[in-house]
């Protein structure tokens, strides 16, 4: 141990300064001023102070720290190492008696706080970071239907491995179907169970559980279910054949109202859903013809440029002003995300789905036309599946995508077409 001063006065400890050693200059070990019964003030290098208290017990010295100079004064850490002494001599170790305090209160703290309780706060705590308010309402309802009624008022400590099962295995009801929620509904057991497993992370940070996570798939739950992938295969969006387009866009225009003119809009850019109701008016550039989506607004979290055919302008000219293009009746508020989807089950096409529209529009694409596949994919806002030519991709084709999307434009503007289809052979390359 480094140099030693018997005991402390209140103005050497606040005029204490760290000196190098005259055996050792070149180290930046912390000296140690010695009050007496154990206690030292310790000095860094940096000259920042705190109490420790040194003692020996069966044969081997330990160092406990007491807290900083000046939160605790002269006095006080004179009263706490006395306190110390006292343990000893009662044959109690101080610090496993603190670690085993330090236990008790957390295990009091984590029985004082059920699951319900931590979501709550996850979600506070992590809400800011998300994109938008739908998020967080989608992480409060799934965990409110499926795992409240099981592990809800549960103390976040008592969730285990065989509640989480639970949650992954309880009976639900689907379209006349019944059966495990795993099996019958295995994208919504999968969301449940990661967000369980966020959850329970985070009330162990914060020291309201101890212990593993028990809703980890790794070496946990994967040996109690089997893989998502195994339990259904991918279901697509149901798409309109890319034949029909030219009828359906043509029925879809006679319509009146809004959301029809939302999803002929939704069409001709390939958007998604969210994408195309979000829209506001600062977002295009008429002139030029370009919505530009902030990354805010885009599953990929980067900015998109869509480039517009005249009729998808005339479409955003037609809409009367408010803060969203295609706004609810006081156009303060987006159009509702079920609007569009109401309206291709009132042409009687219930077995559609809005999203099923950028398949038919990639179909088209592929089956009907020679522009490359990742000009297609960029259109729909994909990340380019090869990492290496992702990474020296620096445009976005803006300039080739128009074309791309002209063309489109103009076969959705052909109503009568048969389902054998001339393909157009356009230099896009």
């Amino acid at each position: 141990m480094a140099r030693e001063i018997e005991m402390l006065s209140q103005k050497a400890t606040e005029h204490a300064k760290w000196k190098p050693s005259k055996e050792k200059p070149e180290a930046k070990r912390p000296i140690y001023l010695r009050d007496g019964g154990g206690l030292y003030l310790q000095v860094s290098a940096a000259d920042t102070k705190s109490w420790i208290f040194v003692y020996t017990r069966a044969g081997k010295t330990r160092e406990m720290g007491l807290g900083s100079f000046p939160d605790y004064s002269l006095k006080e850490a004179r009263e706490s190492a006395k306190a110390k002494r006292k343990l000893l001599a009662e044959g109690v170790d101080p610090i496993d008696a603190r670690g085993t305090q330090r236990a008790q209160e957390a295990a009091q703290k984590a029985g004082a706080l059920n699951f319900a309780e931590c979501v709550k706060r996850y979600i506070v705590a992590n809400s800011s970071g998300w994109k938008n308010e739908k998020h967080a309402a989608q992480w409060q309802s799934t965990l409110d239907e499926y795992a409240a009624p099981i592990i809800g008022a549960l103390p976040v400590q008592d969730v285990d491995t065989a509640r989480v099962l639970r949650v992954l295995e309880q009976e639900v009801e689907r379209g006349g179907k019944k059966g495990r929620l795993w099996d019958l509904l295995p994208e919504t057991a999968s969301r449940v169970r990661g967000r369980i497993e966020k959850v329970l992370g985070w009330a162990k940070t914060h020291d309201y559980r101890k212990g593993d996570n028990p809703a980890v798939w790794r070496n946990n739950l994967q040996n109690s279910l089997p893989k998502r992938s195994k339990v259904q295969a991918v279901r697509h969006h149901p798409a309109l054949p890319y034949a029909e387009m030219g009828a359906f866009a043509q029925a879809l225009r006679a319509l009146p109202g809004t959301a029809p003119q939302a999803l002929e809009f939704c069409i001709l850019t390939a958007a998604r859903t969210g994408e195309a109701i979000g829209a506001k008016p600062e977002e295009f550039d008429l002139k030029k013809g370009t919505w530009t989506i902030p990354a805010s607004r885009m599953k990929a979290g980067r900015e998109h440029r869509v480039p517009l055919s005249p009729r998808a302008v005339e479409i955003i000219k037609a809409q009367p002003e408010g803060a969203y293009v295609f706004g609810g009746r006081y156009k303060e508020t987006p159009l509702s995300n079920m609007a569009m989807l109401e309206v291709v089950r009132g042409m009687g096409r219930k077995d559609l789905t809005v999203h099923g529209f950028r398949s038919t529009f990639r179909d088209w694409a592929a089956e009907s036309t020679s522009y490359p596949n990742e000009l297609c994919e960029m259109a729909l806002a994909h990340t380019l599946s090869d990492k290496t030519e992702a990474a020296y991709r620096r445009g976005d084709l803006f300039e080739k995508r128009r074309l791309l999307m002209l063309d489109w434009a103009r076969y959705c503007n052909t109503p009568k077409r048969s389902a054998k289809v001339t393909p157009i052979r356009k230099g896009a390359a």
